[in-house]
């Protein structure tokens, strides 16, 4: 039941990568981490999205030692398992070549922070990493891309609960979350982010980020203590 449950959410999780319009072929990949039972449920590398299957999903240790499954993991696990080692307040990642997000990525360019958009869900410029070295990529690519990643948080002390969201130089976005379905939310608004940073630079490519008092209100007014953005919580 436990597999079952987890395998159906990171299935529907990577499905919805398809319907949003955030992959092709066999681009991309979902994760969710089950920190609880120490297990995550990965993509099989490869597999046609029309063919995917619940119990396609590849069932892994944090360690990478399948568990349960016949098919071979997502060929990102490496990199995902960086992830979750290095930040314990995500249990969800999504790997896409979204076109926009990619763009960024490929001209190595992080995505400042221009409007209201970005500022609801991202909390200033999303980063980009430096370029993976020859010597990392001959010893463990996967896995140095995940290196990569974790540097950039590092280097500039960004948290991945308020800036959910990556671009990989000369390679693509990921974005975390609390599950595998709010990775995919937070792609998709990351997408969306770039395709139209990209736009307005094209009319105003001196224009300066969002003042700090503007991204403040917009983004702590939905995710602080004192948030008041949609409705209260059940109790």
């Amino acid at each position: 039941m436990l597999y079952h449950e987890l395998r159906s959410r990171v299935y529907e999780a990577n499905c919805a990568l398809v319907t949003r319009g955030l992959v092709l072929q066999t681009f991309g990949n979902v994760s969710e981490y089950d920190r609880e039972h120490g297990i995550i449920a990965i993509k099989p590398s490869g597999v046609e999205y029309a063919k995917l299957k619940p119990e396609d999903i590849v069932v892994l240790d944090i360690n990478g030692k399948s568990i349960d499954g016949s098919m071979r993991p997502s060929s990102d696990t490496p990199t995902h398992l960086v992830l979750y080692r290095a930040f314990p307040q995500l249990s969800g990642i999504v790997h896409t070549h979204a076109t926009y997000s990619t763009i960024f990525a490929q001209a190595k360019r992080p995505c400042i922070c221009l409007g209201t958009t970005h500022a609801d869900s991202f909390y200033g410029t999303i980063p980009i990493t430096d370029d993976v070295t020859k010597q990392e990529i001959e010893s463990g690519y996967e896995t140095a891309t995940g290196v990569v990643i974790v540097r950039a948080f590092q280097t500039q002390n960004l948290d991945p609960k308020s800036m959910p969201g990556v671009l990989v130089s000369s390679h693509g976005p990921f974005a975390f979350g609390n599950s595998a379905l709010d990775a995919v939310d937070h792609a998709e608004i990351m997408e969306e982010i770039c395709k139209m940073a990209l736009s307005t630079l094209l009319l105003h490519q001196s224009i300066q980020p969002i003042s700090q008092v503007l991204l403040d209100k917009h983004y702590l007014r939905k995710h602080s203590t004192q948030a008041y953005y949609g409705q209260p919580a059940a109790t």
